[in-house]
């Protein structure tokens, strides 16, 4: 909504300006006219909407004209451009998949391609960034872009011509099936695309005749209040409330079940944790209230304010609170912000602290905000975001400081994306498909030595005693993540998913008619 509008409605035709308003004006007028150096007014402005957005809760935010496009892009589902998912190893520019059915692929690019000039600029050992990569290759679509690509096993350089096209961005990241009855689905973010993306997963398992369902909603931060609610509708009764929002400004706004879902029947488990937020609550929040399924994780992030964004003329925009939303059992989950932003993002920080994370006798809630569900009429709790119903702790047991330095260092990364890079074809024939590779493939010693050596490289020192306290871990990280290179994301959770803890009790709840249903008690 553009800001001049609503501005021309609650001000201006009202033909009184506010004393506060006038203030802020007049102020504004001295330091243009009369301030000692010269300001750039621009930054001047921005700075007091800033500092006004400050003042009312972390999520009401200014956001810049440069800023915009980038935050859009992960929500709108889309971007204009060749379609290849890169990493700069070596100072060298190189292709870790070509988006199936994009541009880069319907040309020939390939995985291991290394791009060494585009439209004639050299990008090969010149220091090249992430950021430099996405002004060379996105564009509008239809333009073209024209790259010269040094192949492994080719003698010559290649030059490929790639028409820019619209590229997807997918949210729904994995689904398979985690049993013979069992599927699961995992949803990254809510985006325009999600619904669709998480109707096609469903479907795509249908042959499989699935009885019980596991959604993934670990890290998911939100997103779309509009996907929340088509996602939740797949899986909750016709008519049945959703969520509702409502603020002093906002008139209370009612989303129900309008169809008959996908999935409203048979045993379901939403996994959540701390990085769970927004529009994951409300799918969690709502499948809790009607006691459709069980949440199975920790708790969850706890924001439950609805923003609307404002456009400013200049393409930036203000993201303002205008109202709360409710589960059907009407909570509010946003957790206190009373203490300030820095307080309100370190939260997560004290949980761990507190011992939260580890042990659910941690955590406690104000009986005030006690709340039933309209089922079972199990309790739940408002105040602080969605406590699961099975409690999941943090699994510490396999960390290490080493580990976590090979991570932090890139060591784990770019020793596979070598590894790959070297042997992809021996790989691709020795496993032509997902399942050949789970049974076939192991993480054997040579493997290890050269994560080893890849850290020495990058001085993290070999620490013995750490590493085969990481080992379990690091192994089934390594696995992976070759089969996300050789496969797809969907791969990946399905090869590391069997070391989780909150994985595996889900699954253990789910396959259990017993001990799925004492919870719903």
């Amino acid at each position: 909504m553009a800001i001049v509008g609503l501005l021309l409605v609650t001000s201006v035709s009202a033909q009184v300006f506010d004393k506060n308003i006038q203030k802020l004006q007049l102020t504004y007028q001295l330091i243009s006219s009369l301030y000692v150096d010269s300001v750039d007014n621009q930054e001047l402005v921005e700075e007091a909407i800033v500092g006004m957005l400050k003042s009312l809760d972390p999520h009401s935010v200014y956001i810049s004209a440069d800023e915009v496009a980038a935050m859009n892009e992960p929500l709108d589902g889309s971007f204009e451009g060749v379609g290849i998912q890169f990493n700069i190893m070596d100072d060298t520019l190189m292709v870790v998949n070509p988006v199936i059915g994009g541009p880069s692929e319907k040309v020939g690019i390939r995985a291991g391609d290394r791009i060494i000039s585009i439209d004639g600029d050299n990008v090969a050992g010149i220091g090249i960034k992430n950021s430099d990569v996405f002004k060379y290759l996105r564009g509008k679509k239809g333009t073209k872009v024209d790259l010269t690509i040094l192949r492994r096993g080719t003698s010559d350089d290649l030059r490929f011509v790639v028409v820019r096209d619209k590229i997807p961005l997918h949210s729904v990241e994995a689904a398979y099936m985690a049993t013979p009855k069992t599927a699961y689905v995992k949803i990254s973010r809510f985006a325009l695309n999600t619904y669709e993306e998480f109707v096609e997963a469903l479907k795509s398992l249908e042959e499989h005749q699935f009885e019980n369902l596991i959604l993934d909603l670990r890290g998911n931060g939100g997103g779309y209040l509009k996907a929340a609610i088509d996602i939740a509708d797949e899986l909750i009764d016709k008519n049945k409330l959703l969520v509702y929002t409502e603020g002093l400004n906002s008139e209370r706004r009612e989303h129900l079940a309008r169809k008959k879902g996908l999935f409203e029947k048979g045993n379901l488990v939403v996994l959540i944790d701390e990085g769970s937020a927004s529009a994951s609550e409300i799918v969690s929040g709502a499948v809790q209230d009607w006691d459709r399924g069980l949440v199975v994780g920790r708790r969850s992030f706890g924001k439950g304010l609805v923003q609307r964004p404002f456009d400013f003329p200049d393409g930036s925009m203000i993201r303002l609170t205008i109202a709360k939303y409710y589960t059907p059992a009407g909570r509010c989950i946003q957790k206190d912000y009373e203490n300030g932003v820095d307080a309100y993002h370190s939260e997560l920080d004290e949980r761990y602290l507190h011992g939260e994370l580890s042990n659910v006798d941690s955590i406690h809630f104000d009986d005030a905000l006690e709340y039933k569900t309209k089922v079972v009429g199990r309790t739940v709790y408002g105040g602080g975001g969605i406590m699961p119903d099975v409690f999941v702790a943090v699994d510490t047991s396999m960390y290490s400081d080493y580990y976590r330095d090979l991570i932090a260092s890139g060591s784990v990364n770019r020793m596979i994306l070598n590894y790959v890079d070297n042997n992809r074809k021996d790989l691709k024939r020795l496993y032509p498909d997902y399942k050949t590779f789970e049974e076939g493939f192991d993480v054997n010693t040579s493997l290890v030595d050269l994560l080893i050596e890849e850290g020495q490289n990058e001085q993290v020192e070999f620490n013995k005693e750490e590493w085969d306290v990481s080992r379990q871990l690091a192994e089934a990280q390594l696995k992976a993540l070759i089969a996300r290179d050789l496969f797809s994301p969907s791969e990946y959770f399905q090869s590391i998913n069997p070391i989780s803890d909150a994985y595996q009790k889900a699954v253990e709840i789910v396959e259990s008619k017993r001990d799925y249903s004492q919870y719903l008690k």
